[in-house]
């Protein structure tokens, strides 16, 4: 919670923080190269596969308590990290929104 008491506007920098540390985390674990997580990274163009994915989105799943892919309705997988993260911190925010 921030010093104003609102926790969701704290919430999308400690998603991304997250998600960055899981990306390293997972190529480093797979023997992957992972040299830069800009926003214009296009996630089919980077060394990881369809598992370093697989790992992340469950990982982030234990870690945040939610899983996007499955509370959106024909949800796509995002094209850049970017968008990964973007699409995280809308479900995320959405999921707060809707538990108060």
């Amino acid at each position: 919670m921030n010093p104003d008491g609102n926790m969701a506007t704290r919430l999308p920098t400690a998603i991304r923080e997250k998600i960055e540390a899981e990306f390293h985390r997972v190529a480093r674990e797979q023997g992957k190269t992972l040299d830069r997580l800009a926003d214009d990274l296009v996630l089919a163009d980077c060394d990881l596969d369809s598992l370093c994915f697989a790992i992340i989105v469950a990982r982030l799943e234990d870690d945040l308590g939610f899983d996007p892919f499955t509370l959106a309705q024909d949800a796509e997988f995002p094209t850049t990290f970017g968008d990964f993260v973007v699409f995280y911190e809308t479900s995320g925010a959405a999921g707060i929104r809707a538990a108060e």
